[in-house]
Formats: C-alpha cells, structure tokens, sequence
C-alpha cells in the first residue's frame, strides 16, 4: 500500500521526498520502538540526518544551507512522521525557529547563529509557550527590559524543544506595556549559556518519547542589546506569520501520523482470522479501513493545496489553519479505529498501533491549539 505517494506533490520536492524516505526507512523506523521505550534523545539519528542533508537545510543556501522551500519540508515531514513521530520531532525541532532569524535579523545575527546551524555544528529552538499560557500569543507574561546595552529577561517558558540541548533559541518576551497588546512583544536571540538562563527537562510525556522538551527559568538573564530581531515590538507579528508556515509542516506530521495507522491496521486485518474468516473479509471491517482512507486522503489533498497558497501568501492564515486542524484530527481518528481494528493487542506498547495513538495526540495541541485554529479559520473568511 502507497500512501504517501508522489502524485500530489510539487516535482521539485520529489528528490528530497525520496531522500527522506530512504532515511526514514534506514534510520528512522528500526530505531523507533527503542527510542520510545527508553525515552532518550536520538542523537546519533540527528547526527545522520545532518549528514545527509535533511536536517536545518531551510536556511538559505549562503549561510550553508540547502534554502528547502515550505513544500519540500512538507514532503520530509510526512515521510519522517510516518516512521516515528518522535524521533522525526528532533530532527525538524534543530532548527526550529531559525526562519525568523534569518527573515528578519541582521548580517552578523545571521553569521554568528544561523551559519552553525545550517552548517550543522550547533541546534536552536523556539521559546514561546509558558507554564500558565500557551495559545495565547498576547498573553505571555516573560519581560525583557532595557538596562543600558543589554536586555534583561526574567520570566518562564514551557514545551521548549532543545531547551536544554540547543546552543540558542529564539525567545519571545513582553518589552512594551501599550494598551496595544498585540505591539508588546519582541524577539531575542539567548545563548543558553547566558548568565541567568536555567532549563531542565519537563516530565516524561505518555507520546513522542524521544523528543526532548523543557522548562526554562531566566532571572535576570542578560543578552546584548544586539540579540533583539528586527524592531521592538513586533515579535507578535513575526510569529504570526511564521506559524502559517509551521502549521502546514505539522499538518505533514499528521498526515504521516495517518499513514502509519493506516498501514498497520490494513497489515493486521489481512493477517489473523477470526470466525474462521480472515478479518479483512468482514463488512464492517472493510468500512472502517475505507473511513480511514477517506479521511486520509481528504487531508492529504487540502494540507498540499494549502502549502501552495501559503507560499504564495494566498490567505495564508486561513489555509494554514485548516490544513493543520484537518490533518492532524485526521490522524486522531485513523489511530482510533486502527486501535478497535487492533483489538486487546493495541495496548501493547511494543505495537506501532499504540506508539501512533499515543503520538496522535500531541500534533492536535502544538502550534497552536485545533480550537484556536477554528477561531482563525471563521475571523478569516469573514
């Protein structure tokens, strides 16, 4: 069965849709029960996919990267998620949030922190979420305040990945007090060897078990006054748009999500008996594996649609947020039915059925939550 065929997709993401499936097959899906079992960080995965070009290559070709445009990280992402959701997490969080230094930082931002990462000797991160708020981008209550050529951070942030392995992260903090909320927000570059910068490793998670996330603590954390992104007060705007983007790429994540639960309840029903019938030839059975392919499919075709407009700036926001909603509850829902069509050995955690059903659920929340996404999706269309 192909489900993640090329059909649908750009010629020019083909190459690189291949090249990570190979990966995924090589690296990716042998590794992934264990992975999951002992929770430890893939290093020696990320290390391979950093050698063979699939990890950090969005930044642009003249800081070291390969310049992979929204569609081809859409491609890699479902072939990686397919295989295993957290192990492909690592690799597509190394450079998470490089996109908006590069966007909108400066000559020297670009050449002292994106070039390692393109290069692959260092890995970033995104701090935005916070122990008390997460999808509330104008909520967030972490300050940075001037105090004279350097900025001061104090606060929390929360569902931070790499916050303990990365070498920096880009972190979004309140520097303005206006009664314009959505204007009070910055974005700075922090080492996490700053002075004042503590992270730690949140509790085990029930799903994406090998990628590692973290709570940060700054008190009085100090970055030079050169680490602030583009101007004051407009950090809420960058992430707006670069969450359009991201949104579609975790809408791959989905869709590899489904696939995966697609391919092992289609594999189990065509391979054990019952009532002295193979399951596969029961009605109700074969309705479930065409609900799953109908979800599937539907999904599929929106969440590429919506990479095109997105690039294109077409309405972004509101593509973005259906092909994220969409594709991720369609992996919910492939998983749930692969779950039943499994029956008492879907609970067994060495199945892939019970790692995909766990790891379904995660996608749903990050990068903003699905109901967050329909409010976004109706204020667009009005």
């Amino acid at each position: 069965m192909e489900l993640l065929d090329e059909s649908i997709v750009p010629e020019h993401a083909h190459e690189v849709k291949q090249d990570a499936r190979e990966f995924a097959n090589e690296h990716i899906a042998p590794n992934a029960e264990e992975y999951f079992r002992t929770g430890e960080y893939p290093w020696e995965i990320l290390e391979a996919g950093q050698e063979a070009g699939l990890v950090a290559q969005d930044i642009n070709e003249e800081l070291g990267g390969r310049d992979l445009d929204l569609e081809q990280m859409l491609a890699i992402g479902e072939e990686f998620y397919r295989a295993d959701a957290g192990i492909a997490l690592t690799l597509q969080l190394a450079s998470f949030g490089a996109e908006i230094v590069e966007k909108y930082g400066n000559e020297d931002q670009h050449e002292e922190y994106l070039r390692p990462v393109a290069e692959c000797e260092q890995i970033t991160g995104l701090a935005v979420s916070e122990p008390q708020t997460g999808s509330d981008l104008a909520g967030m209550q972490t300050t940075a305040e001037k105090d004279g050529d350097e900025w001061v951070l104090n606060g929390e942030k929360y569902w931070v990945g790499n916050a303990v392995e990365g070498d920096w992260l880009t972190v979004y903090a309140k520097s303005g007090d206006s009664d314009d909320r959505y204007s009070n927000y910055s974005m700075f570059i922090v080492p996490t060897d700053a002075p004042g910068y503590e992270a730690e490793h949140i509790p085990e998670k029930m799903g994406f078990r090998a990628s590692k996330q973290g709570h940060i603590f700054f008190e009085d954390c100090r970055i030079p006054e050169a680490n602030l992104i583009g101007n004051e007060g407009t950090g809420f705007y960058m992430l707006a748009e670069f969450f359009n983007h991201g949104r579609v790429v975790v809408g791959g994540h989905g869709l590899g999500l489904a696939a995966a639960a697609i391919e092992e309840a289609w594999e189990f029903v065509h391979d054990r008996d019952a009532f002295n019938r193979e399951i596969s030839e029961f009605q109700a059975v074969q309705h479930d594996l065409s609900d799953m392919l109908i979800e599937f499919e539907s999904a599929r075709a929106l969440n590429w649609r919506a990479a095109e407009k997105v690039a294109n700036q077409d309405n972004a926001g509101y593509w973005a947020a259906l092909a994220k909603a969409n594709s991720t509850e369609a992996a919910v829902d492939c998983a749930e039915t692969g779950m039943q069509l499994h029956g008492g050995r879907s609970v067994l955690t060495e199945n892939r059925i019970a790692r995909v059903y766990r790891d379904c659920r995660v996608p749903v929340i990050y990068e903003g939550a699905n109901a967050v996404q329909r409010n976004l999706i109706y204020s667009q269309r009005q």
